[in-house]
């Protein structure tokens, strides 16, 4: 299991091992062409598919996409159904490409809330696609970094009812195993399309020292030059874990 960056500094290359996204800008995409808001998030499933071929080429290892947050479901219930049905239709279409192109899938979140045809199509997808390990594709669902923290500690508590009276022995390794992506390093680099700078409670645990790449790019534009850019940027930052400069230049 991979160990949290506040515990060891994590081996780290020019090339991020696990990048985050946050693909925002779909509706404003659309909004800005005079369309529903609707056709922005279809032109998103392009770019899905774009930034996995991308990743893939790129000997990225990990790729997690947040795709609706467990507050999204205060949207309009027009276009909440549309992401539901565009939901159930990329698994429709795009499982044999991922198996093809030797992607793992993974969807983390609460997924008991989804409609049970989506949840079988979400079991299903993962099962097929189990073992590949090329790339590990996560797609966050209904899915919130406050819940993701809470439901790690209600596991582990189930799974060890004895110390639910001794909170001193709690510590990062006991939770660890039980949170949703315990299966994943640290994302290196958190990429936000749309222009907006913040997290949104997205994988709040995990980000604690992820590189943060905002663009201005709507998600439907980002593209292979797109993520270019963004490891570009994240190759010129320092990352530090803690220690200083100086510690790192006389590491050579």
């Amino acid at each position: 299991m991979p160990i949290s960056s506040t515990r060891r500094i994590p081996d780290h290359t020019s090339t991020p091992a696990h990048i985050a996204i946050i693909m925002d800008g779909n509706g404003r995409w659309a909004t800005q062409r005079l369309l529903p808001r609707t056709a922005g998030h279809a032109r998103g499933v392009q770019a899905v598919r774009r930034a996995v071929e991308a990743c893939g080429r790129k000997g990225v290892r990990f790729l997690t996409l947040f795709a609706f947050s467990s507050e999204n479901w205060r949207r309009p219930q027009q276009e909440v159904s549309l992401l539901m049905r565009l939901f159930v239709q990329t698994l429709e279409k795009e499982v044999d490409k991922l198996v093809d192109q030797g992607v793992r899938l993974r969807v983390v979140g609460q997924l008991d809330a989804f409609e049970p045809r989506l949840q079988a199509l979400i079991h299903a997808a993962e099962a097929r696609t189990a073992h590949n390990s090329a790339l590990t594709l996560t797609i966050a669902a209904n899915y919130g970094g406050r819940w993701d923290i809470l439901q790690a500690m209600h596991r582990m508590l189930a799974a060890h009812p004895e110390i639910a009276g001794q909170p001193d022995v709690i510590d990062e390794v006991r939770l660890d195993p039980y949170l949703s992506m315990a299966y994943a390093p640290e994302p290196d680099l958190f990429i936000r399309t749309g222009g907006e700078q913040r997290i949104s409670n997205f994988l709040v645990w995990q980000l604690a020292y992820t590189e943060l790449y905002f663009t201005d790019c709507f998600w439907p534009d980002f593209d292979a030059r797109e993520l270019d850019r963004a490891i570009a940027w994240y190759q010129g930052r320092e990352r530090r874990f803690g220690r200083t400069s100086a510690q790192l230049n006389d590491q050579g």
